[in-house]
């Protein structure tokens, strides 16, 4: 007999095998003996009140043996000689795309501008010790896209996108642990999400399908309102159907639509700075203990959202035991994100904190059209660069000190590896931004007693939490509305907002360019 269980019970119990096998068997009347195994579906925690629960929704195996597979598997078969589709970018949109137009019978073309996934890394690592940032080769662009050095985070509040399992299943098919199949809020971790990908990669190239490196789409061919194919800076030019999945930070492509009257427009974003904590003050604010998360709780999350002079203030992308990392895409730009590995295990913990920004906010930007809000945006990033020092290192300010206009001297301990410098944030970032941040902030602080504090640090700026821009789609077909043949895609399109809606974004996309291919 296999029964399905919901449990409301102790984080010691709920970490520990043999202790939920004779809990099962005490409260709901099963033997032990005849318990042969516990599997876990569904786990999330409870830390609304003092005395912190841990929900488990289980499946319990009595005088059964399991015998399923945890996750899913796909089917992919050989399609080198099938009709193909050009896939731009090898972010989570572009990956998923490729896959799936796989399953569908179509031969995937991947072109993607940066390194591989390995050779990224060590791109990466210069820009904190060289302070240097390859335009080509950074935490933007590259393998994996965005997603890949910055933390994996799986959670998308979104369930009108599609079937956000599935992603889940193709992730675990590729290595990812099959956790990410049981907690609320799913995460792989910078360390291991790599692998996976690089693996998603191979299944790509064994079925027949092509990847392209280092290769840069410079134009679309386009003759009578369709498309034809691209042209790279490698000299090759590739035909077909495309996905343009190239990602939030591909300003270039931006102005090449905007240049050739391809209709996109600005899309509203939201701007901010990261804020950092120490762990163990998140912790203790969470789990409502001055111990912390003890042995069983892992490093607790927060959640704040609020309305400041009508617009959004909210959290963005928290990273639990994480770092705050360098994601400048070109020189002289400061930015900032956050990433954390899969035991989220360092002594920080910090999230985007951000205000919501639509186009009519900035009127100054209108000249700039469609473009409006990433002019805004690049014009941040390179004062922010100014006020750091002309280089990698982030101008910074103590949390209190920002809600009071104060520059303090000195600065906490920050996980934040090219350096922090101090700064008044306060001054020089937009009041419209600045404001509102402040006053959000102060609502935080009275929500979780203890939040705000100068032992938290602002690091600036968080700028890249969406697509500045649309590309502008037809809602049932997916295609471009005046280009047949054009599929824009995913988080650089404007029609996603994470690795999940991208991957989910990219799945469409696929089956609409598969119909075009002929299929």
């Amino acid at each position: 007999m296999i029964q399905e269980i919901q449990l409301r019970i102790l984080p010691e119990i709920a970490a520990n095998e043999q202790q939920l096998k004779a809990y099962i068997s005490r409260e709901h009347g099963i033997s032990l003996k005849q318990l042969n195994a516990v599997r876990i579906l569904k786990r999330s925690i409870d830390a609304r009140q003092r005395m912190v629960f841990v929900n488990l929704k289980v499946r319990a195996y009595v005088n059964e043996t399991p015998t399923d597979d945890e996750f899913t598997h796909t089917v992919y078969n050989k399609v080198e000689n099938a009709p193909q589709v050009i896939v731009v970018g090898a972010g989570p949109g572009g990956l998923f795309a490729a896959l799936r137009l796989i399953e569908l019978g179509i031969k995937p073309i991947v072109v993607e501008r940066g390194k591989n996934v390995h050779d990224r890394k060590k791109d990466i690592a210069l820009i904190s010790r060289e302070q240097t940032v390859n335009p080509e080769s950074n935490y933007s662009f590259g393998e994996g896209g965005a997603g890949a050095f910055s933390d994996g985070k799986l959670y998308t509040r979104s369930k009108k996108r599609g079937n956000t399992d599935r992603i889940l299943n193709i992730f675990c098919q590729h290595g990812a642990s099959s956790s990410i199949l049981v907690d609320a809020h799913p995460h792989i971790g910078t360390d291991k999400l790599p692998k996976v990908i690089e693996n998603m990669r191979n299944t790509i190239i064994e079925c027949g399908g092509e990847v392209h490196f280092e290769t840069r789409m410079e134009s679309l061919i386009i003759e009578n309102n369709e498309l034809k194919g691209i042209e790279t800076n490698t000299g090759k030019t590739f035909l077909g159907p495309v996905i343009l999945a190239t990602g939030h930070s591909a300003r270039d492509v931006y102005r090449w639509l905007a240049a050739n009257n391809v209709p996109i427009e600005a899309k509203g974003i939201a701007v901010g700075v990261r804020l950092e904590h120490p762990q163990m003050l998140i912790d203790q604010i969470q789990y409502h203990n001055k111990e912390g998360r003890g042995d069983y709780l892992p490093a607790a999350e927060y959640s704040f959202v609020t309305q400041v002079e009508g617009r959004g203030v909210y959290s963005f992308c928290m990273c639990p035991g994480g770092f705050v990392v360098p994601a400048a895409s070109s020189a002289e730009q400061v930015v900032v994100n956050g990433m954390s590995p899969s035991n989220r295990g360092s002594k920080w913990s910090n999230a985007g904190m951000v205000v919501e920004i639509h186009p009519e906010d900035f009127p100054e930007y209108a000249k700039y059209g469609p473009l409006a809000l990433m002019e805004f945006q690049e014009e941040l990033e390179h004062q922010c660069w100014m006020q750091g020092g002309r280089n990698q290192t982030a101008p910074a300010q103590c949390m209190a000190d920002f809600t009071k206009g104060k520059l303090g001297i000195s600065l906490p301990e920050s996980s934040y590896s090219p350096g922090l410098v101090s700064s008044p944030l306060h001054f020089w970032m937009p009041s419209f931004i600045s404001k509102r941040l402040s006053l959000g902030f102060q609502q935080f602080g009275q929500y979780s007693h203890g939040f705000l504090t100068n032992e938290a640090v602002l690091i600036g700026v968080e700028t890249r939490t969406s697509s500045p821009v649309r590309i502008i789609r037809d809602a049932e077909s997916l295609q471009h509305i005046t280009i047949r043949g054009l599929f824009p895609c995913g988080e650089g399109a404007g029609y996603a907002g994470g690795i999940v809606s991208a991957g989910i974004d990219g799945e469409r996309c696929a089956e609409s360019a598969a119909k075009c291919a002929g299929k």
